[in-house]
């Protein structure tokens, strides 16, 4: 496999798409909050918007540090991320959780494993701003309260959750297709255009695993 290497290029078209899914994330959370059956739920989805905002706002010093301003970073995104949150919009309080539960953590391991590749400061900040266990538990336990209380829920959100995979990985192709940066960043990870295929596959069995951990059918 190569050394990591860290072009400014590649650290830049990285660090625009995490800060432009971290605003992204805020924005879908305040929204899905008003969601929530209850106050409490609502609160908690407000907290973790909070946090999205902060992870962004450390993004984007780090992206003026490097000379670039974060709208010009973020910009080569937005089709390609809209375009998974217009296709993927939550009807009601499940959906919008098992949004956060299974499509937040697909492209949290998508990133992952990008900075992988990378080595240092910038490596450590997009790992430091993936989202904690807490956000994962928390969802991950209104799922397993829904089915508990109606099994039939199950179905629906295991049909839900195959959708936020495929729309998912096909936006996630779309990001890799089109910045060649961000490319080269997948193939010194991967080590060839095989491995880089691997990769998705990786991708796959977790989330085939996250789906089994709250009895949802793959």
């Amino acid at each position: 496999m190569s050394a990591p290497v860290e072009p400014t290029e590649a650290v830049v078209d990285l660090l625009g798409l995490v800060a432009y899914g971290e605003l992204l994330a805020f924005d879908r959370l305040a929204a899905d909050a008003r969601l929530a059956p209850d106050l409490r739920r609502r609160a908690a989805l407000c907290e973790m918007a909070a946090v999205e905002i902060t992870n962004y706002r450390r993004l984007a010093d780090r992206l003026a540090e490097l000379g670039v301003t974060p709208d010009d970073a973020m910009a080569p995104y937005v089709d390609a991320l809209q375009a998974y949150h217009d296709s993927t919009e939550p009807k009601d309080w499940l959906e919008a959780v098992t949004k956060a539960y299974v499509g937040d953590a697909l492209a949290d391991d998508f990133l992952r494993e990008i900075a992988d590749s990378l080595t240092g400061p910038d490596r450590q900040l997009v790992l430091d701003v993936l989202h904690d266990s807490r956000y994962d538990e928390f969802a991950a336990g209104e799922i397993r309260a829904a089915i508990a209380a109606d099994p039939k829920v199950a179905n629906r959100l295991s049909m839900w959750a195959r959708r936020l995979l495929g729309e998912g990985l096909s936006q996630a192709g779309r990001v890799a297709a089109e910045r060649g940066a961000l490319t080269a960043l997948v193939v010194v990870r991967s080590g060839d255009q095989a491995g880089a295929q691997a990769l998705f596959g990786r991708l796959t069995a977790a989330h085939t695993a996250r789906m089994v951990a709250v009895g949802l059918n793959n």
